[in-house]
């Protein structure tokens, strides 16, 4: 999925069929794009062999710096769930949800299916 807005781009990325030399099945990846570096999550695994999962690399003009986000709290799906059982809006709010929800099913609607010949 591409994304793109207010003067920045990205993408994310999620393989399900992943070879079988990688530590983990699937593979997803955040990629935000600038025009002075960018910024990578790696949800699943670090491919430079890092245990653990929640990997951040962030790159920029001068360097490329590495944090281990493991340990921060990720609050957004406990306040999902509880916003759904309390009738709540704590995760985000019931706007923001179904503006989601209808450019998901604007772009389903829009998509190509790729197919490739054997």
């Amino acid at each position: 999925m591409v994304l793109r807005g207010n003067g920045g781009a990205g993408y994310i990325r999620v393989d399900w069929f992943t070879p079988d030399g990688l530590s983990t099945w699937g593979d997803g990846r955040l990629t935000i794009l600038g025009t002075d570096g960018f910024i990578e999550v790696r949800k699943n695994v670090d491919i430079a062999g890092r245990a653990g999962g929640s990997h951040l690399f962030l790159v920029d003009q001068k360097e490329t710096r590495y944090i281990d986000s493991a340990n921060h709290p990720l609050p957004y799906g406990e306040q999902l769930v509880s916003d759904v059982v309390n009738r709540t809006e704590t995760a985000m709010p019931q706007e923001h949800c179904f503006l989601a929800m209808e450019l998901v099913l604007k772009a389903q609607k829009q998509a190509l299916r790729l197919s490739f010949k054997s």
